[in-house]
């Protein structure tokens, strides 16, 4: 009897490829549309190609909201007690307090350091482009903030995916599911399977993630002359990538130092969630993938179903980095000197306001615009960095996944250990 050799699966069938090769030739067709078309024709081509990014990014946020509060209650009510949630959240949020503090430094070190704002042309700046979100950094307050925390009702807070919000109420929920005990397990046993469901959808769902990324690519680069920015905006993109990069080291170098071997398999693991991050610019559309990857690479589903939501509300690293880096740039090319215990003072109200700011567009543009509103930097300021912003955001929201990640597999290790 003969047996039939299994098919190896090609090179192509494998999503982080095709994502890859996705990438590639939206690089192409943006290039050759932004060449050969005139700039009324390749917007119009922009705003359609993109509508592949949106159906994508839509796809996923359709799953975000009942997949955080499933996942959240189900880790929370598995944990047992509340002396347990107590110990696993202080982890975390010493963590990401960490983590906040050390990308803010960054930001902040290679600002001064390099001084891309420094004898700027201020003169060409087109400040209609900032109105938006100028405007929406005007009722941005200390008091809108935490009002903001705190959901009116967990209804409103799913329809409108706000991420910190659904985290507050599935804390509550699930707290006083374990604190129930068996009364309550025929409705954690439901969510739990509902979360197997929602997760099966993910599945589904990345299989639209090459078309996704090939439209955001393409619509970037049919509007966008690449080569003119990175001339105009040669200093600060190059400085960003200093920065960025050293982010990057600094989280490998821990990520090495506590999980020793097993970063290398983690890094295997999420290289998919990665690129879809860097070329959809959202580290929320990776979200459910990114639940699923972690809990292959072996950490326990309700340590996942823990941190990761946190993480998305307080941990994004790439965005921190990028906030003090920013908020500084716009003071230098004002010529404002901001003294050391200024700066100092900004990084400290950047790491309180930032919080919570996953999902929320332009969310990171947003805060600097309010800082520097509080620091009397002319807000307007946000104009000079909207047009490089787009790459910018591609590199901080990849690195925002791999601060989770990392923050996710860390925590799982210690709870192993304990």
């Amino acid at each position: 009897m003969t047996t039939t050799p299994t098919k190896k699966p090609s090179i192509f069938s494998n999503l982080t490829t095709q994502i890859l090769i996705a990438m590639f030739f939206g690089v192409i067709l943006g290039i050759i549309v932004h060449n050969s078309s005139s700039e009324e024709s390749a917007k119009e081509f922009s705003g359609y190609i993109k509508m592949l990014a949106t159906v994508f990014i839509r796809l996923v946020q359709m799953i975000i909201s009942p997949l955080v509060f499933t996942t959240l209650v189900v880790g929370i009510a598995k944990l047992g007690d509340i002396k347990a949630v107590g110990r696993i959240g202080g982890k975390a949020l010493g963590w990401f307090f960490t983590a906040s503090f050390i990308s803010l430094l960054i930001g902040m070190f290679w600002v001064n350091m390099l001084q891309p704002g420094l004898g700027l042309n201020l003169s060409d700046v087109d400040l209609a482009t900032a109105s938006e979100v100028t405007e929406k950094a005007q009722g941005f307050s200390a008091q809108n903030f935490i009002e903001h925390i705190i959901p009116k009702s967990i209804v409103e807070a799913m329809a409108s995916n706000e991420i910190l919000q659904i985290v507050i109420f599935s804390i509550f929920f699930g707290l006083a599911a374990a604190s129930i005990g068996d009364y309550a397990k025929p409705v954690v046993n439901a969510l739990d399977k509902t979360s197997h469901i929602v997760l099966k959808m993910v599945n589904y769902v990345m299989k639209f993630a090459p078309l996704g990324v090939f439209g955001a690519i393409a619509g970037v680069f049919a509007v966008r002359d690449f080569s003119e920015l990175a001339l105009t905006y040669a200093k600060f993109f190059g400085s960003f990538l200093v920065g960025i990069t050293s982010l990057w080291v600094v989280l490998l170098l821990i990520g090495y130092i506590f999980l020793k071997s097993s970063m290398t398999k983690l890094l295997r693991h999420i290289v998919s969630p990665l690129i879809i991050a860097f070329g959809t610019t959202s580290s929320e559309a990776v979200f459910p993938k990114l639940t699923e990857e972690l809990e292959r690479f072996g950490i326990k589903d309700k340590i996942v179903s823990f941190m990761l939501p946190l993480g998305y509300s307080f941990n994004l690293d790439g965005s921190m980095m990028y906030m003090t880096f920013a908020s500084i740039f716009i003071a230098q090319a004002y010529g404002i000197d901001l003294s050391m215990g200024t700066q100092m003072t900004m990084l400290l109200v950047l790491m309180l306001t930032s919080k919570g700011i996953a999902g929320v567009p332009r969310a990171s543009l947003v805060v600097v615009a309010a800082t520097c509103g509080m620091f009397k930097i002319p807000i307007e300021g946000i104009a000079l960095i909207l047009p490089i912003d787009h790459f910018c955001d591609m590199f901080r929201s990849a690195t925002n996944v791999l601060g989770n990640a990392l923050a996710t597999s860390v925590v799982g290790k210690w709870e192993k250990e304990d």
